[in-house]
């Protein structure tokens, strides 16, 4: 019956769609398509301050690595420890932590959860 129904349709129209497609409401608001192995974590840096507290403004060549950031991804864990941060999380992690990776031209970092000092 449905295929008669195509088939008619076909006949007494110039264009036909067959089915919309439209997004799953439980997609992932990870906007990144990466997933972190075991214990590693994928962080968006904050951006470096530009200017100082007195209204100095900092050249870029005398800006510092932020030490500050947003959680992306998380891994699933390793077998004995299970992960305490999560998407979305602000944190706080060391001054060299981690390495720098470059996903459609944006700036991440991906490290171990170890590195990580604190969460805000």
């Amino acid at each position: 019956m449905f295929l008669n129904g195509i088939q008619n349709a076909i006949e007494h129209s110039k264009s036909l769609v067959l089915f919309q497609h439209k997004p799953c409401k439980n997609m992932s608001k990870n906007k990144v398509k990466i997933t972190p192995l075991a214990d590693r974590v994928l962080v968006e840096p904050a951006p470096a301050e530009t200017t100082t507290a007195s209204g100095i403004i900092i050249p870029d060549t005398a800006k510092e690595k932020p030490q500050k950031g947003t959680v992306v991804a998380v891994g699933k864990g390793k077998k004995d420890e299970p992960m305490t941060v999560k998407e979305g999380d602000s944190i706080l992690y060391g001054k060299y932590a981690g390495t720098e990776i470059t996903i459609d031209g944006k700036e991440y970092l991906i490290m171990r959860e170890s590195d990580i000092f604190a969460i805000l």
